[in-house]
């Protein structure tokens, strides 16, 4: 597998504390006003994809889709994850540029 900057910057997140995961925390970051960026696996469920992108859209939170679940939940230290929520400005920041570079919209 190739160097991923985005799992690797998802990872350092996780280790710093700053990443929520699982619907009810993702959730709960965006609602409360913490989530910086929320990312949704590219294999998440249709009606999954759409509750994220409504409620991002209300909140004023960037979305993004990118990876599976599996490699989500792998690069956070957890099993599957269907989303995740960056609660770091300066990490949502750098995984933004590297999503925008990569074209993971």
């Amino acid at each position: 597998m190739k160097n991923d900057q985005v799992l690797s910057l998802l990872g350092l997140s996780a280790k710093a504390g700053k990443i929520r995961s699982g619907e009810f925390q993702v959730e709960k970051a965006v609602k409360e006003n913490q989530a910086f960026v929320v990312i949704v696996a590219t294999d998440a469920s249709d009606l999954s994809k759409k509750s994220y992108r409504d409620m991002c859209s209300f909140y004023q939170v960037p979305i993004y889709e990118y990876q599976t679940k599996e490699e989500l939940g792998r690069c956070i230290g957890k099993e599957f994850r269907a989303a995740v929520a960056v609660v770091d400005e300066g990490f949502a920041k750098g995984i933004i540029k590297k999503l925008e570079i990569q074209g993971g919209r």
